[in-house]
């Protein structure tokens, strides 16, 4: 955008709590995505008159672990209220949710940002059931929806976001910050392709320097990071141009077409008054025990951002490092476990193998940590080879591409593939002598000032060597002997 206008930007995230039953029946949760359609249907989720809904118990735990994360204050007693529209896919013409007295409120989060570390404060976390699912076919010239139902009723969470984003940046680590929550309290895989987390910014501009909120356009279920900045990038630019222009933005929901890169108005912009909230008259008010919510906030894992202080703390890793590591719990108690194992090698040394080399290999494979074919210890063990001078990092490399592929012990590889690092001072300078003497011209380039030709004799060294020999003590055997040449 231009630096007349600051974007002003609100998150709703919608996260499916990966409970075994849906949120008011027996119903089993199943992949939507796989499954055959309407396997796992009732009364109750098909929206049969008269039937009754029973709270999932479950569903309300895992909803105030999110809760309790985002430091949100929880309401002992909540109310669930009908949500009424009318859509192929919500079989009783309304979905049961929370209005005026969420399940929790008034919480916060704390993002990076380009300009420092950011406090983003949560409006609301609040229960409610999800819709079905609509495919839409157009056949031998014809052009119909079929629903599947195995999703209505799945327990959804809601959390809302003050519009207190100010960045296509900010929104993304918001979002992402979000997920990491979900995913290290156990109640959501934070898979955004099967659906399983859904994002919708409210977005909108205003001059610099104005208090006022201009009028938002909503984007619906954005399910990946890429599609996220890319469709806020899209629609911040396409409300300057439109208010530029002389014309203004119209409150209204926006789809966003991924192949085009452009968002598509769908509908004008509910508000309340249009849902015709009421309060469900089939499920009598929520009420927790407070003795009940502690015990839950006692469960609570260390979260993200208290781990990433300690890791800095403790380990002496930059933030940025930190962050990448506690993104995924199972990544963080991978390194840990990785770090107390450690003999020689210390933190730094693994994190930059974990987040370098390690998951170099793991995105260009679609690979997650817990499906690697070896475990941490031996990643300490290849780290530990390095420090201790038994493997150069080249010959590291090799090791820890075995190991991604075929699993095994590091020591082993290294022996089986005579990979094993030379040191010896005799052999490195008998080595040097004979590159130097091979190559006249670019010593003497060198020695005149041409100082990138340092790093041509050095590979040829290391060529020599069959790239095994130690690269620091080569540098410093090299080093010495063009020094002695210019005397």
């Amino acid at each position: 955008m231009s630096s007349k206008y600051q974007p002003v930007i609100g998150l709703e995230v919608h996260a499916v709590l990966e409970t075994r039953s849906k949120m008011f029946c027996s119903c089993p949760v199943v992949d939507s995505t796989i499954g055959e359609p309407n396997i796992a249907v009732c009364p109750v989720c098909s929206g049969m008159p008269g039937m009754l809904p029973v709270i999932n118990e479950a569903a309300v735990e895992y909803a105030v672990r999110v809760a309790l994360a985002l430091n949100c204050k929880i309401n002992l007693t909540s109310i669930f209220a009908r949500k009424s529209y009318f859509y192929p896919d919500l079989p009783k013409g309304f979905q049961i949710s929370q209005y005026e007295q969420p399940l929790a409120q008034n919480g916060w989060l704390d993002i990076e940002t380009a300009d420092g570390e950011q406090r983003v404060a949560i409006r609301r976390v609040h229960i409610e059931e999800d819709t079905g699912k609509l495919t839409h076919v157009e056949k031998g010239g014809q052009r119909y929806s079929l629903v599947d139902l195995n999703r209505s009723g799945v327990p959804l969470l809601e959390i809302v976001t003050e519009p207190e984003l100010h960045s296509v940046e900010a929104v993304r680590n918001c979002a992402y910050a979000l997920r990491s929550i979900l995913r290290y309290v156990g109640v959501n895989s934070g898979n955004l392709e099967k659906g399983l987390m859904r994002i919708e910014p409210n977005i909108s501009i205003r001059p610099i320097g104005s208090s006022e909120f201009g009028t938002r356009a909503e984007i619906k279920n954005l399910n990946s990071f890429r599609s996220l900045e890319r469709a806020t990038t899209y629609e911040l630019a396409r409300q300057e141009q439109l208010v530029e222009s002389g014309g203004r933005v119209v409150q209204q929901t926006m789809g966003w077409d991924d192949a085009r890169g452009t968002t598509l108005a769908q509908r004008s912009k509910e508000v309340a008054e249009d849902y015709r909230y009421f309060p469900e008259p089939d499920l009598p008010p929520l009420v927790l025990e407070k003795a009940w919510v502690e015990k839950i906030r006692k469960s609570l894992p260390e979260l993200p951002h208290a781990r990433r202080e300690r890791f800095v703390a403790t380990f002496g890793l930059k933030p940025y490092d930190a962050d990448v590591i506690v993104a995924e719990r199972e990544v963080a108690d991978f390194y840990e476990t990785a770090v107390a194992a450690a003999k020689v090698a210390d933190a730094k040394l693994i994190a930059n193998w974990l987040t370098g080399a390690l998951f170099g290999l793991m995105n260009e494979a679609g690979t997650e940590i817990g499906e690697l074919r070896f475990g941490a210890k031996q990643l300490t063990a290849l780290c530990d080879q390095i420090a201790g001078g038994k493997v150069n990092p080249a010959g590291a490399r090799e090791v820890l591409g075995v190991l991604f592929a075929e699993g095994g012990s590091p020591a082993s590889i290294i022996k089986a593939r005579g990979l094993q690092q030379i040191s010896n001072t005799g052999q490195l300078r008998s080595w040097v002598s004979e590159v130097i003497a091979a190559n006249p011209q670019q010593v003497a380039g060198y020695l005149a000032g041409n100082a990138p030709l340092l790093n041509f004799l050095f590979g040829q060294v290391m060529q020599k060597a069959g790239g095994k020999a130690n690269p620091a003590a080569v540098r410093s055997e090299l080093q010495a002997q063009l020094d002695a040449s210019a005397k």
